[in-house]
């Protein structure tokens, strides 16, 4: 006999075992003992109200063998002889996911990924991390696995429609994720745990006879008669194929200006810019679990908030419980940062970004003076590099970024002394208001005000110098789109190129990204 019920328990009581099976066994007025198993199928906390609530949907099984909620296998075909195949430029999750389907239909995969293996690519992160050392191929946004293999691993996403939420999530545990992501409302996979998935990818990939190529950033591409014929490569090579998948993330500067500079069509994409907030993760559990007896047997908290200021959207970005905040340039001589967490989100700081909707006319305001044109293609990329610019110069250099105390912060005072970080290059005390643009800094002071109104509980709130903000938050998304037809999801001008994952537009984040690989490669099977 199956049963198919929703608990609503204490921390305490979800978190044991025992308890767990007597409530559900109690649930349906059966005994415990004819309990033969149950699958969570939906995990949530509530912390709303005055007690905490944890809410699990459950499958329980009486006298019966468990059945799981969905195991999907999957069949990936030898392809070392294969007649068709698609090179895909770019190896993070839309290039990795749209290679595992090609697979599946029989197409040879060949993905041309500027960075380098995860191996070789942690050592220069460290490099980056001690000694301000930076590889404009191989950073926290190039390399294997992308942007995603080092940030933080979530993998909820708003983009139900975009694919296979499920299919997504089964494929990660396939390659050796916890299976906790299938019921959590918010998955996570953490970036230590990260780097063995995307290799087991790649290990699969070449051992059905597709090929992982790195250190081959492509510089160049032939068109012949309306279609890509080859891709050129900095290192000389030449590689050709049937269709191609451009699937380079949100920060491949230079093939946004390849494609610009050979009359392709591009369009400037509005985009969000801000600051990383780091609280002690103390400060933000104390927020959120006002209940402190059960705070033991709960995960770090998080938080999201939105705020409209003078018709501008501000909000949370990339929430980071127990993280750190990462420098993530991809130049020398301008400032990134993002965050990350590991599984355990056991770092003594929570951050997140904390972003600004970025408009036209706020960006044709800032660059004008540069002489950039407000139908530029490329207009929001020129906008985001000018601040990163200007905000790696007011960090001193090295990639030590400017910093700030939030309460001095909104108050336009100046933090003589700066509280412990995350940030490892290091940090130096700026006045944020000189460097950020005008309409960032008003728009963020306004709201981390709000922010704290919102968030404020037992004497412990979100607007606190016990904060601080580092800059600059810039990398939320691609400051371009390239267009896709809705149907064929091929370019309009290029009919074997397909525009894929969040470098062109069409994703924001890993698991939206690896749907929108899928998706393309699926066109591809379709029309080969």
């Amino acid at each position: 006999m199956k049963k198919e019920l929703v608990l609503v328990l204490s921390p305490r009581e979800a978190a044991d075992p025992l308890v767990l099976k007597k409530s559900i066994s109690e649930a349906v007025s059966q005994k415990i003992s004819s309990l033969t198993g149950y699958t969570i199928v939906k995990h949530s906390i509530d912390a709303r109200g005055d007690r905490i609530k944890v809410r699990l949907a459950v499958h329980a099984f009486f006298n019966e063998v468990p059945i799981p909620i969905r195991k999907d296998s999957f069949f990936f075909k030898d392809v070392t002889h294969a007649e068709k195949s698609a090179i895909i430029i770019g190896g993070g999750p839309a290039g990795l996911f749209a290679a595992l389907k090609l697979l599946e239909a029989g197409i040879k995969p060949i993905i041309l990924e500027r960075g380098k293996d995860i191996r070789t690519r942690r050592r220069d992160l460290a490099q980056l991390n001690k000694n301000g050392l930076l590889d404009p191929d191989s950073n926290y946004c190039f390399g294997e696995g992308g942007a995603g293999t080092y940030s933080d691993g979530k993998l909820y996403t708003r983009s139900n429609k975009r694919g296979d939420l499920m299919r997504i999530l089964q494929l990660f545990v396939h390659f050796g994720a916890d299976e906790s992501i299938l019921f959590e409302a918010h998955p996570h996979i953490g970036t230590n745990k990260l780097p063995n998935i995307i290799s087991a990818m790649r290990q699969t990939i070449e051992g059905h006879g597709g090929k992982v190529l790195f250190q081959k950033r492509v510089t160049d591409l032939t068109i012949e008669n309306g279609k890509i014929g080859s891709v050129h490569t900095a290192s000389g090579e030449t590689y050709t194929a049937n269709n191609f998948i451009l699937a380079t993330g949100h920060s491949a500067r230079d093939i946004f200006e390849l494609l610009n500079s050979k009359n392709i069509e591009i369009q400037a994409k509005p985009f969000a810019l801000g600051l990383r907030v780091e609280h002690p993760q103390e400060n933000i559990d104390l927020i959120q679990y006002h209940d402190a007896s059960e705070r033991q047997w709960l995960p770090p908290a998080s938080y999201s908030l939105v705020q409209q200021i003078d018709n501008r959207g501000v909000f949370s970005f990339c929430m980071c419980p127990g993280g750190i905040i990462a420098p993530a340039a991809t130049s020398q001589g301008e400032l990134v940062v993002n965050g990350w967490s590991p599984s355990k989100r056991n770092n003594p700081y929570a951050n997140s970004g904390m972003v600004v909707q970025v408009s036209t006319e706020d960006a044709y305001r800032e660059v004008k003076h540069l002489g950039i044109k407000q139908n530029d293609p490329l207009l929001f990329m020129h906008f985001q590099k000018m601040v990163e610019v200007n905000c790696f110069n007011a960090g001193g250099g090295n990639f030590i970024a400017p910093a700030q105390r939030l309460v001095d912060f909104a108050d336009k005072k100046s933090s003589t002394i700066l509280p412990s970080c995350s940030y490892g290059p290091g940090i130096n005390s700026v006045m944020m208001n000189q460097i950020l643009p005008g309409f960032i800094y008003e728009s963020l002071a306004k709201s981390f005000r709000s922010f704290g109104k919102k968030m404020n509980r037992n004497m412990n709130s979100y607007f606190t110098n016990e904060a601080i903000v580092v800059a600059t938050e810039s990398r939320t998304s691609s400051p371009v789109r390239i267009p896709r037809d809705a149907s064929t999801l091929v370019h309009p001008q290029i009919s074997n190129l397909y525009p894929c994952g969040e470098g062109a537009g069409y994703a924001g984040g890993i698991v939206s990204a690896a749907m929108d690989g899928e998706k393309v490669a699926e066109k591809i099977a379709i029309n080969k």
